[in-house]
């Protein structure tokens, strides 16, 4: 049985449906927000809010310390922006590729390594990225910022799986295409359908699947 969740980036959205889906079932959440919003939408869940934005070095750096003593069996980094809408060619500026990296890739660099202590023996570890980032089946160019932020992050995913071992599960997943303010009404999932069907392989996840990218409902899907 889950009894202790982390949910990284829970303001909204997936990361907030994985609180409330977690809380009925009698899992202690423990969930992070940057707004005051967003906090009080983890606590009216019965989640434990943190205060945590993990573009900022000087709110990552005091992770550790704030979950010194806890044990999760399951942590799921969430926290993710889409940025501007380009195509290919169509070069992004400066500040607008900083926080889509800062944001989707330097966040979970700064933040797992934070979580490491806090995993629970056979911890399964998921950080959300999609479908748009893999590389070998792509037929289109669309978003290639965040195509290739999320390329990177399941790079990151990938290395996290093999510098864990044994202590934990790690997997990617591709959320499905989820209505959300992202994925948008015409979406396929409501946030509730994709997030029972993440919980229901992350459930039955076992070591020999760490370092695998999966779809909503277990699929491999290729890097």
């Amino acid at each position: 049985m889950t009894r202790n969740v982390l949910v990284v980036g829970a303001s909204r959205g997936i990361g907030l449906e994985f609180v409330r889906q977690y809380g009925e079932d009698g899992a202690r959440v423990v969930a992070t927000a940057r707004s005051d919003e967003g906090l009080a939408a983890i606590k009216a869940y019965g989640g434990r809010p943190l205060r945590l934005d993990v573009g900022r070095l000087d709110s990552t750096a005091g992770l550790a310390w704030q979950l010194d003593g806890e044990a999760f069996d399951v942590v799921i980094v969430c926290a993710g922006v889409y940025g501007p809408r380009k195509n290919a060619l169509d070069t992004p500026t400066a500040d607008e590729f900083d926080e889509v990296m800062r944001t989707n890739v330097l966040g979970p660099m700064r933040v797992i390594p934070q979580l490491v202590e806090s995993l629970a023996p056979g911890a399964r570890l998921v950080v959300l990225s999609s479908r748009m980032g893999g590389i070998g089946s792509r037929t289109q160019s669309g978003g290639w910022l965040y195509r290739a932020s999320k390329a990177a992050v399941n790079s990151v995913l990938k290395d996290t799986s093999l510098a864990l071992g044994d202590r934990a599960t790690c997997v990617a997943f591709h959320p499905g295409w989820v209505q959300t303010d992202m994925g948008g009404a015409g979406a396929d999932l409501t946030p509730a359908q994709s997030v029972s069907s993440m919980r229901a392989v992350i459930a039955g996840l076992t070591p020999a699947d760490t370092g695998r990218f999966l779809d909503h409902d277990g699929s491999p899907i290729p890097w």
